[in-house]
């Protein structure tokens, strides 16, 4: 005598459910079939219609439906499985552990291959365990401590500007990009295409340097930029006197770094004569504070990574043209660092 099928019925939350997992593409195919299954018999349609439908086994048809009709959603997931047991016990992981955090005698870092041949295990079960423990021997991140004393009260003092400008007035981030160099190579770039690169030749010719002084409205994104030979003081008083025009009758808040030509008697004297200008100092060793090194690496990723000038010419006008580029279609730049995060910082400055 044939077996009857169950009777398959589901609220409509359960129903969305299931047509969810179907279209998700992150859910396993297998999870994705049974789901299918059970959505056709609540259609009212036979093992023998489904499984004509999804090509499959009408046994397995059968299968996925008693246990959605027994034990709801929890009955289409796969059943836990016993698998092989773990060759190493837990004393081999915490010695795998321990040696991958202990500096090496003879080399500078740990590799899975010198690690494994230290503790003579294979290396599969050293990479297994490492993988596991999220130790990652081969990496490593680089921090600056700002010696700074002031340093709490610079940053906040910042961060406050930014977040909450003084009424009628303008932010500004002010610094300069030095040494940035017009490279030509020795021959001619091969082009993009189907699965290639672009290529150019490791040989290249220098053709000198130039600097780069920005000032970027935050608000906006605009920037007001010169290009000049060389970072002097009189260069940059003459850029600064540029920045003032350019925004007229508002007042100025500049962030700068501390910078010798920033600070200097020359820089003083000018703060006086311009009354709307205002200085706020980065901390020492904090020049991620100033939010122009932002559009410095957006400079240096989309602009001068690739590229090839034959002349200081030619790479003063890429920069200019970039520049004004970047000022048709600007966007404002935003702190995104929170007070959990500053206070985090704050500490670890403070140790």
């Amino acid at each position: 005598m044939p077996r009857v099928a169950p009777a398959v019925s589901m609220d409509r939350t359960t129903q969305a459910k299931l047509r969810q997992l179907v279209r998700s593409p992150s859910t396993r195919q297998g999870l994705v079939q049974r789901c299918r299954i059970v959505l056709a018999a609540v259609a009212g349609k036979s093992n023998q219609q489904i499984a004509d439908e999804l090509e499959m086994p009408e046994v397995t048809v059968g299968k996925w439906r008693r246990c959605f009709a027994n034990q709801g959603l929890e009955g289409l997931q796969d059943a836990p499985r016993s698998g092989r047991p773990a060759k190493y016990g837990q004393e081999v992981v915490q010695r795998v552990q321990t040696r991958a955090c202990q500096q090496p005698e003879h080399y500078s870092r740990w590799s899975v291959r010198t690690l494994a041949k230290d503790l003579r295990l294979p290396r599969s079960t050293v990479h297994q365990i490492l993988v596991a423990s999220h130790l990652q021997p081969h990496r490593i991140r680089t921090f600056t401590f700002s010696p700074d004393p002031d340093f709490e009260a610079k940053l906040l003092d910042i961060v406050g500007i930014y977040l909450n400008p003084p009424e009628n007035a303008l932010v500004l981030c002010v610094d300069e990009k030095t040494g940035i160099r017009a490279l030509d190579r020795t021959q001619p770039l091969l082009p993009l295409g189907a699965k290639k690169p672009r290529s150019w030749t490791n040989e290249y010719v220098r053709h000198g340097t130039q600097t780069l002084l920005a000032a970027l409205e935050i608000a906006t994104g605009k920037v007001v930029a010169h290009v000049k030979q060389r970072r002097t003081s009189v260069n940059f008083l003459r850029f600064l006197n540029d920045v003032v025009s350019a925004f007229p009758e508002r007042e100025l808040h500049m962030i700068l770094d501390n910078l010798n030509i920033h600070k200097n008697e020359a820089a003083r004297r000018w703060l006086k004569r311009h009354p709307r200008a205002h200085f706020h100092y980065t901390p020492t060793h904090a020049s991620w504070v100033n939010l122009v090194e932002v559009f410095f690496s957006i400079l240096g990723k989309q602009g001068l990574s690739q590229c090839v000038h034959t002349s200081k010419r030619e790479l003063k006008e890429f920069l200019l043209d970039f520049i004004a580029r970047n000022n048709e279609n600007p966007r404002p730049f935003v702190w995104t660092k929170g007070p959990e995060q500053l206070q985090r910082i704050i500490e670890a400055t403070k140790q």
